[in-house]
């Protein structure tokens, strides 16, 4: 293969697409103004709160796992215990999550969205999934399968178990 591009190829090998750097770096570019876009209306919600992306992540993930664990929740968002309950503490305060103590292990907390936690979270999420909605019905059905295969993809194996998990209704 010429140096510069890469081949896309079906499980049995036989190739179907290539790609030259800078068709790959149109889709980058095209990832991260995508993103810009996909977080720019819970940008502006969080702004009234006086929250972030991170707080933004952790009620995403609270509400689709309620009673995860912070160990869980440390895992699925990749940060730091010490950032992560800078985040708690003040979802906690603001009264949108509970921590409770775990039955079987009291020194797990179990994580659950409050009311106010999950009006703010369905909030955050209708403005999310009318982005998607309106990008899905654009681009067509085949699109969206196929970008979720290259999403999916493009994720690192645990982060895959994750998403597995979530989807098929796990913590």
């Amino acid at each position: 293969m010429a140096q510069g591009t890469s081949a896309i190829t079906k499980k049995s090998g036989e190739s179907l697409l290539y790609l030259t750097d800078e068709q790959l770096r149109k889709g980058i570019e095209a990832m991260f103004f995508a993103y810009r876009g996909f977080t720019a209306d819970p940008d502006r919600i969080l702004e009234e709160y006086g929250y972030g992306r991170a707080h933004h992540r952790a009620i995403h993930f609270i509400h689709r796992a309620p009673g995860t664990t912070v160990n869980n929740l440390l895992s699925i968002l990749g940060v730091t215990k010490q950032s992560l309950n800078r985040v708690l503490r003040s979802l906690i305060e603001d009264g949108l999550v509970e921590s409770r103590v775990g039955n079987r292990d009291k020194r797990e907390r179990h994580l659950y969205l409050t009311e106010s936690g999950a009006a703010l979270e369905h909030e955050l999420s209708t403005a999310q999934r009318e982005r998607m909605r309106e990008a899905y019905r654009a681009a067509g059905p085949s699109a969206v399968a196929g970008f979720r295969e290259v999403l999916e993809a493009m994720m690192d194996p645990e982060m895959r178990r994750h998403f597995n998990r979530l989807s098929d209704g796990g913590k």
